[in-house]
């Protein structure tokens, strides 16, 4: 079941961060370009609760995975040459999709996306917007085979300390 997060779930969201971040370090593969410690963290999660943002996949009580869904567009969303015609309101933005690493190959991602867009088509939202660093292997293969398209890449500058290619990706979900 996917379902909006609470203040409990914060300790094992928390976690699969750690965990795919630490999963990176061990192995040297690196998909996220994320940094332990500065982003994602605890107090990401904290802030995108109090946003009412941000959902969790669960079983068995346990927090399979984790996304943050709104409609901020990062001001480098600009730079896109979007191909779907939508105002600012009728966009949904995936940010931040975390599956647990043990979780990893049993279509959480898929089924986290779907979520994502039949969450954002009950809220008015046309289209879906995301964006993922250009190394993430993972999710570059997986939004494609899920429908959506490429809509161009950028430099951005995350999180006011990482300077990164990321490459944005849109679905009509009309």
């Amino acid at each position: 079941m996917i379902r909006p997060a609470t203040e409990a779930d914060l300790a094992q969201v928390g976690a699969i961060y750690n965990a795919i971040l630490d999963q990176e370090a061990a192995t040297g593969v690196v998909y996220t370009n994320w940094r332990k410690g500065a982003y994602p963290t605890l107090d990401t999660a904290r802030t995108v609760l109090a946003a009412g943002t941000l959902y969790v996949g669960e079983e068995d009580g346990r927090i399979w995975g984790v996304v943050n869904l709104n409609g901020e567009q990062l001001p480098e969303y600009d730079d896109i040459p979007w191909s779907i015609a939508a105002g600012r309101e009728q966009v949904g933005v995936i940010h931040t999709l975390c599956i647990h690493p043990d979780q990893a190959g049993r279509g959480r991602g898929r089924e986290m996306v779907a979520f994502c867009e039949e969450t954002a088509r009950a809220q008015g939202k046309t289209v879906i917007r995301l964006d993922t660093w250009e190394h993430n292997v993972p999710a570059n293969h997986l939004y494609p085979t899920l429908g959506y398209h490429f809509a161009g890449a950028t430099e951005f500058f995350f999180q006011g300390y990482i300077h990164e290619i990321l490459n944005c990706y849109e679905k009509s979900i009309v």
